[in-house]
């Protein structure tokens, strides 16, 4: 795929995911606008990305703020003029029920998983290109869940909403879809130095016989973005090796519970 002197504005760019998004789409052409709370880390992938004859830029800031998402959408349009794509990649944790997260916390983790989504998508709206694709970064953590993950699994159910409500605010002007990764193993996006270092059951668990890998779910966003697949709209595609498709029930094909 060719995405030369295409506008891409990731949000969460500096690690993780998004530091493996911001790459692949320079590397494939595109002119890269990233924001990110960790300055030294976006700066470092801002420097990664020029160094390999890669276009970009980085905004430091936390989206949770309203003063933050508009200095970097006008940051973007005085830069490019125009935007193309929109990934909406960041969101955290801050725990959940049984780790007493607070009012302030519950709700910090919504407007970074959220609102910002939402309003980034508002603020971006009069400069997109015809054509132009909005992919939400979700989870498979939007419907099924783990003890204490309340607030990470209440923003990305949010975000999976958002994802056909936008879809279909956005008819003819743009194309919004969700990905929703399962285990993705970023750790050699956070350090180039990392060995992945899983036990056997880890892999053979998936039904796919591995980990995710960040280029399994920038893969995906790429052909979302792509022109060529323009009547796939308002999509949330689990990228999760299978995982959510397992019916499992003690003593059934070797799964046991252990009551803790």
């Amino acid at each position: 795929m060719d995405f030369t002197s295409k506008v891409c504005v990731v949000t969460g760019g500096a690690l993780g995911i998004g530091r493996c998004l911001t790459q692949e789409f320079a590397r494939l052409g595109a002119k890269v606008a990233f924001v990110d709370l960790d300055a030294t880390a976006g700066q470092e992938n801002l420097e990664l990305i020029r160094q390999a004859g890669g276009e970009a830029l980085f905004f430091a800031g936390d989206i949770a703020e309203e003063r933050v998402l508009r200095e970097f959408a006008d940051h973007v349009a005085a830069n490019y003029g125009r935007v193309d794509y929109l990934i909406n990649n960041a969101c955290l944790s801050r725990g959940g029920i049984l780790s007493q997260c607070s009012y302030e916390d519950f709700n910090y983790v919504l407007r970074v998983g959220v609102s910002a989504p939402y309003f980034l998508s508002l603020l971006l709206l009069p400069y997109f290109n015809p054509g132009g694709s909005i992919v939400n970064i979700a989870s498979t953590r939007a419907f099924q869940s783990q003890p204490d993950t309340e607030s990470y699994t209440a923003a990305k159910g949010g975000i999976s909403a958002l994802t056909h409500a936008l879809a279909a605010s956005l008819a003819g002007k743009v194309r919004v879809n969700a990905i929703s990764p399962g285990w993705i193993d970023t750790g050699e996006y956070h350090d180039p130095s990392y060995t992945p270092s899983h036990a056997p059951a880890d892999l053979l668990q998936h039904t796919s016989k591995r980990i995710g890998h960040p280029l399994d779910i920038v893969r995906a966003v790429l052909f979302l973005c792509s022109e060529e697949n323009s009547f796939i709209n308002g999509q949330n595609i689990a990228i999760d090796g299978g995982m959510t498709r397992l019916m499992i029930y003690h003593g059934d094909h070797g799964w046991a519970y252990n009551e803790a």
